[in-house]
């Protein structure tokens, strides 16, 4: 085994490691969400195969993919077993966005399904004066604002694709996106440090949802 291929082997370990963590908060029902690494040297990525209980992943439920150079989310299949989710190409605009990212994790929570809902309009969830954005990568007071945009959920991807690509080039420093109704992204250069944006943003979301619904 090369020292690309040990990586990447470890690398899906964590990552399996994560959805377990996911699954255990609630914030992957069913069979939803959507989970991958990268190998920045090669380029190639381990992403979660369709219909998988996400508590239950190991790297057998992974799916190795290239992306296509244009930066279109376009994919095809290089190794593994199952059916690649249509949302892999979200992943990839979003690797291209984000050209240290090295892994990305999707989740559907209560609290970001509503408040991406109550905002889509908005255009984003602003968050600031809160002391857990110092959990996010880059972030050192709790002064800071962090605009998460919010895409209107579509089932052609393609398109939901382009939209997702255009919102965070709108929003460069941004360490999320949420679709609206729908769930979460977000990524780190690790799975690990993409858990730990994923867990910081959803103690957020539930604070504006309860926030909001209070009247604060």
């Amino acid at each position: 085994m090369t020292d690309s291929s040990r990586e990447l082997t470890t690398a899906a370990e964590e990552l399996c490691r994560v959805a377990h963590k996911v699954a255990a908060r609630g914030w992957v029902p069913a069979t939803s969400g959507n989970f991958s690494v990268r190998n920045i040297a090669t380029g190639h990525v381990l992403v979660t195969a369709s219909g998988l209980d996400k508590s239950q992943l190991t790297p057998a439920g992974l799916l190795e993919v290239a992306f296509d150079a244009s930066g279109s989310g376009d994919f095809s299949v290089l190794a593994g077993n199952g059916k690649p989710s249509a949302e892999t190409r979200v992943h990839g605009v979003l690797y291209d966005a984000f050209p240290q990212a090295g892994a990305i994790v999707h989740g559907h929570s209560i609290w970001n399904t509503l408040l991406s809902n109550r905002l889509v309009h908005d255009g984003a969830v602003t968050l600031t004066g809160y002391e857990l954005l110092k959990a996010l990568s880059g972030v050192t007071t709790h002064q800071h604002i962090e605009r998460i945009p919010v895409v209107e959920n579509s089932q052609d991807y393609a398109k939901l694709s382009r939209e997702v690509a255009r919102a965070v080039a709108a929003n460069p420093e941004t360490h999320g996106v949420l679709l609206a109704g729908h769930g979460l992204y977000t990524w780190g250069q690790s799975a690990a440090e993409a858990w730990r944006h994923m867990e910081a943003l959803e103690f957020l979301f539930e604070c504006e949802v309860r926030r909001i619904a209070s009247g604060w």
